[in-house]
């Protein structure tokens, strides 16, 4: 089986405790919305403590075309790539060697929150030692199921390839799709929750595992088994409507919905296929999308709050970051005591409207 050797994030430089980001929206909106403090209760009930950004606080008050979003975007995407890749290969806590970019199969570049043609890798591996002949996937649209997705995709590709290394590389920049004219209920939702992140994920395939002896833990999650599901006919649950200004949220109130009527059949029949079922899951790595997703994540599918604590955690410090979400998720799962054996279940939801699993097992390398 394929398994998750590395995971690094990097946190954007700007930094904003949920009352100044309330603060802003209260300025820019309350001439023109009516009960607007009665709306703002979000930014407390949300858990969210702080969030990171990559452009400052006055940059919300301004104007800016969908063109000026969309620089920031390529140039800020470049360099924490190439940050997170390099914190990813040189990560000592988890391998014991420096990896090359130069050893690295696949990129998988996962983003939904800019658009570069060429893609951002193409320009990464123009900035760090890649081969000219490493394989490039960019995926756009996932959203924040984008995160499993990514690790899915790895596993797929190591299985058919078992000598390779793959990098997958999660950028999302939720913040320049705010829209300060923007006055939908959705569009201030959404800025209360989500916020911008990046992390890399380093996936290997049997042969890597066994013959290079790359990890430094004991234990690694090697990925047992993934599984896409859509929902037909449910595009306006989640995803952008493109306009002149940008890429404008929609964003259902339906999701914690969705999530006890439709994920729990989907992951309960996952498990079964594997053998497994809800009590045997010991590390639940759930994307955070918010409070309320998880709460129906935790009565849906009978867990506890202990299972959600990580990604609690992450919300807190670092709201919703779409795609990249998740994977902060799992590298707090990592960097604690895990057994022998123990089961996680990846979970993560995006527009589609979709759902991501994967099934890891933590195991010694043989």
């Amino acid at each position: 089986m394929p398994g998750i050797l590395s995971v690094a994030t990097k946190e954007p430089p700007y930094t904003m405790t949920q009352q100044e980001t309330m603060e802003i929206v209260k300025n820019l909106f309350e001439q023109r919305y009516p009960n607007i403090d009665r709306l703002l209760t979000i930014f407390d009930n949300g858990q969210i403590k702080k969030r990171n950004f990559v452009v400052p606080k006055e940059w919300f008050k301004e104007e800016h075309s969908f063109k000026d979003k969309n620089d920031i975007y390529i140039k800020e995407a470049i360099e924490l790539s190439v940050d997170v890749i390099r914190k990813c290969l040189e990560n000592s806590q988890h391998l014991k060697r420096n990896v090359s970019p130069a050893e690295i199969a696949a990129i998988i570049f996962v983003s939904s929150t800019g658009i570069a043609t060429p893609s951002i890798e193409a320009r990464v591996m123009n900035r760090l030692p890649f081969s000219k002949s490493t394989k490039r996937i960019p995926i756009w649209g996932l959203g924040c199921a984008g995160g499993v997705a990514g690790i899915a995709r790895a596993f797929e590709y190591c299985k058919a390839y078992p000598f390779a290394k793959v990098l997958v590389i999660n950028v999302e920049l939720c913040s320049l799709t705010f829209m300060k004219d923007d006055m939908r209920k959705s569009n201030i939702i959404g800025t209360s929750l989500f916020a911008d992140g990046v992390a890399c994920t380093l996936v290997g395939g049997d042969e890597v595992l066994q013959k290079e002896k790359l990890s430094n833990k004991k234990l690694i999650p090697y990925i047992v088994e993934t599984e896409s599901q859509l929902l037909r006919d449910s595009e306006q649950i989640m995803g952008w409507n493109v306009v002149n200004e940008g890429l404008q949220v929609v964003f259902s109130k339906d999701i914690p919905t969705v999530i006890k009527e439709w994920l729990k059949p989907n992951t309960l029949q996952f498990l079964e296929k594997q053998g497994y079922n809800i009590n045997n899951i010991a590390q639940f790595i759930a994307h955070p999308g918010g409070k309320k997703v998880l709460e129906a994540y935790e009565e849906t599918l009978s867990i506890s709050t202990e299972m959600t604590r990580h990604a609690r955690k992450v919300l807190q410090e670092h709201g919703n970051m779409s795609s990249p979400t998740v994977i902060y998720v799992l590298q707090e799962t990592m960097n604690q005591d895990v057994e022998k054996g123990d089961v996680g279940l990846m979970v993560a939801l995006g527009p589609g409207f979709c759902s991501e699993l994967a099934l890891l097992r933590w195991e010694e390398v043989e």
